[in-house]
């Protein structure tokens, strides 16, 4: 799962933007008419405005500017403040909590580092392979554990041994292998996210600013997620170890790594316990009705959903199966005498829970339900009404470009947050799918690599002191674009076979949104 970005130092940005944010908002209310006879859409462009600013120039917290909707919604009459305020917590976000509360569990039992270790353990060998087995861990946690957490674990495991490697060899004939593992750490965090829809904040933001905005559409299950998701990182893993291994930062011939340390660390993990097992056994429950609740069109085949089983299948939802299989662990004792607490997860998740981020969700689902509800979409949408003889694969290689630039400055949430209302617009008037752009968008939201503020996981490897930023920056870019080139091609050919999309069909469900039907 992403995060927020870290905390660094952009004092004079935050100052311009604390100025520009107001001073454009109160510009837009006081000087424009985007719709004449309709002043509501003005004073949603407005609020909407004043976010964008704050949310890109992070002027105060993320969290604070998503809650701007509570305040200004009622005092510009958008909308109620007690119809507002459902909008924060709906069953996307019992599904991040969820999924949250699992994997704080994993990490508490120290699952997590036991996975990690297996997997290196299990490809390990020579230093290319070390770089590819600390990879798959590294993406495979991703998929359902903070990204952060995943990266702070796995530097010092990297660490140990690229210490011990200089001190076998030198700094200088070792520095190849250290740049290479260490990228290898942050890309494949970054990577593994975009599997899973609890993997990062952006996926999750996309499945319900879809569903608020085209209402009558079928929501986005977390199964039809991972069959595309899942190939796609597989597909940038391999890419992205070829590419730090054989052509940037191939490593000398002599040099080999002493697999003990993993081994080591490994032995010190001791015999699994009880608590582990358990953990480990409702993640892959979890992970497994995830991905079969509903019915999976494979393309050529389909896999029956386990949800037609039960009497009430509508109703059920991937929140539902996230906190159902996490409330188990809240009623198995615990055996381990050093546990900590009396039950497998204890009292002390809730207070560890990203309430941040829970907030910046529900400030991108209001700004998503003002656009909807002022008909702020609509005029976007007829802005763009020009681009409707566009080639679609045109449109989502030049929104992954900007996307995924954008993202190396910018909160990857916060973005997609913004853009995705609007991608919706986009399509409407353009007449295509409107999962043709947005998914994309969210996909391409997660493939920053060239800036040490991009992701949390490049800001922990370039803490770590072993890496320049010119270093990142060079593989980075090569690795932007090829990441572009790759979502563009793998969901034009391969995704839109797997959420039914016709490219040159506009479906009944994406009409509802310009009769304002909601």
């Amino acid at each position: 799962m992403h995060d927020e970005k870290p905390g660094v130092s952009k004092s004079l940005s935050q100052k311009i933007g604390l100025f520009l944010g107001p001073v454009l908002f109160l510009i837009v209310i006081l000087f424009f008419d985007l719709e004449p006879g309709k002043p509501i859409v003005t004073r949603m462009a407005a609020v909407a405005v004043l976010m964008a600013v704050w949310w890109i120039t992070d002027a105060i917290p993320l969290f604070a500017t998503a809650l701007l909707p509570m305040l200004l919604y009622p005092l510009l009459g958008i909308l109620k403040g007690k119809a507002t305020a459902p909008i924060y917590i709906n069953s996307t976000i019992f599904l991040f909590i969820g999924g949250f509360m699992i994997a704080l569990t994993m990490e508490k039992w120290q699952l997590h580092r036991r996975i990690a270790l297996f997997i290196i353990r299990l490809i390990g060998g020579g230093p290319t392979r070390i770089v590819l087995g600390f990879m798959i861990a590294a993406a495979f946690l991703s998929m359902w554990i903070s990204n952060t957490a995943t990266a702070i674990m796995m530097i010092p495991i990297g660490l140990a041994i690229i210490t011990q490697m200089e001190s076998k060899f030198d700094v200088e004939d070792t520095h190849k292998f250290t740049v290479g593992l260490m990228l290898g750490i942050a890309y494949a965090c970054s990577m593994g996210g975009v599997a899973t829809l609890v993997g990062t904040p952006p996926n999750l933001s996309f499945a319900r600013i879809f569903e608020i905005t085209f209402p009558q559409a079928e929501p986005i299950a977390f199964g039809t997620w991972f069959i595309m998701g899942l190939p796609l990182c597989i597909v940038m893993i391999i890419i992205i170890w070829l590419m730090l291994t054989q052509i940037f930062f191939r490593v000398p011939a002599h040099l080999t790594v002493d697999r003990s340390i993993v081994d080591k660390e490994y032995r010190e993990l001791g015999k699994i316990r009880f608590e582990e097992k358990v953990v480990l056994a409702v993640f892959f429950l979890t992970a497994f009705l995830w991905v079969f609740r509903k019915k999976l069109n494979l393309g050529f085949f389909a896999i029956p959903g386990w949800s037609q089983w039960i009497p009430y299948p509508d109703l059920i939802d991937d929140g539902t199966v996230g906190l159902g299989m996490a409330m188990i662990m809240f009623l198995i004792p615990t055996r381990s005498p050093d546990a900590g607490s009396a039950m497998i997860m204890g009292p002390d998740v809730i207070k560890n829970i990203p309430w941040n981020i829970v907030l910046l969700f529900g400030g991108g689902f209001a700004l998503a339900k003002g656009f909807q509800v002022t008909g702020l979409s609509a005029l976007i949408g007829n802005k763009f009404a020009g681009l409707a003889g566009m080639s679609p694969v045109l449109m989502i290689l030049f929104i992954c470009f900007g996307l995924t630039f954008l993202t190396e400055l910018t909160s990857n949430t916060a973005t997609t947050e913004m853009i995705l209302p609007i991608l919706a617009s986009v399509a409407f008037a353009m007449k295509a799918n409107p999962l043709l752009l947005m998914i994309p968008a969210t996909l391409s939201a997660s493939c920053a690599f060239m800036m040490p503020v991009a992701t949390p996981p490049n800001a922990i490897i370039f803490g770590s002191g072993r890496i320049k930023i010119a270093e990142m920056a060079k593989v980075g870019i090569f690795i932007n674009i090829i990441g572009i080139l790759i979502i563009t091609c793998l969901f034009y050919f391969f995704g839109t076979a797997i959420f039914g999309i016709d490219p040159g069909v506009f479906p009944e469900w994406a009409k509802a949104m310009g009769t304002g039907a909601h």
